[in-house]
């Protein structure tokens, strides 16, 4: 039963894979580049869309997104008020965006319009891990809020992303977060990540960030 069990997963990667490679080519042929935002709920996905995108826009670049939800509209709505082609995908039970999903979000989208592409992935430290979804980075954010131990307790995440987003470090103090720790966590499970520093609320960190984003 066991070996059964291990092939059924085998396979569902194999299939995700292929759609993500897919979805990748597509992108590719429109001249979008896509990037993959995965972090818990309340880590500051959304609020790094709400500030990148006005920051793209002095550069001349045109953002789009997928909100990415298991239910609900309500980052949806907020990525929708920035003026910018959007696709609310929801997952029903399911705890991360798939390659399936995207490819169908893609479908909606009006890919010739967009030049950066960010997926918002469902709010999960673990799930989303194992599905590529065609993006060129990952871009894994955490928050001081979810304890300094978050990324010791996550290590898949940090281990098969490309970059690293520390946020809500204006709140360290309150909470009792060492970010020296967390940092030290990422750079342990995938040392040659560059990792950032922000604060959402006030912008710090986002211009270094944006340079490496787009890099």
């Amino acid at each position: 039963m066991h070996h059964i069990d291990v092939r059924i997963e085998k396979d569902v990667y194999d299939v995700n894979n292929k759609l993500a490679d897919r979805n990748a080519q597509q992108l590719k042929a429109h001249g979008v580049r896509a990037f993959d935002l995965l972090g818990a709920i309340g880590s500051g996905k959304t609020a790094l869309i709400e500030r990148l995108v006005p920051m793209l826009a002095k550069r001349g670049l045109r953002a789009g997104a997928i909100a990415g939800d298991v239910y609900g509209d309500d980052d949806y709505k907020r990525i929708v008020s920035l003026g910018i082609p959007a696709f609310n995908a929801n997952t029903g039970k399911e705890c991360h965006l798939d390659a399936h999903l995207v490819e169908h979000a893609i479908d909606h989208l009006p890919l010739d319009e967009i030049d950066l592409l960010f997926i918002e992935n469902v709010g999960n430290m673990v799930c989303p891990t194992d599905f590529r979804l065609g993006a060129e980075k990952r871009i894994v954010i955490v928050s001081s809020t979810e304890g300094d131990d978050v990324v010791n307790k996550h290590p898949m995440m940090f281990r098969d992303s490309t970059i690293g987003v520390i946020n809500k470090i204006d709140l360290a103090p309150f909470v009792g977060a060492n970010l020296d720790r967390m940092e030290k966590d990422i750079r342990r499970y995938n040392p040659g990540m560059p990792v950032f520093r922000t604060n959402l609320k006030t912008g710090d960190g986002i211009a270094a960030l944006l340079d490496t984003i787009l890099a």
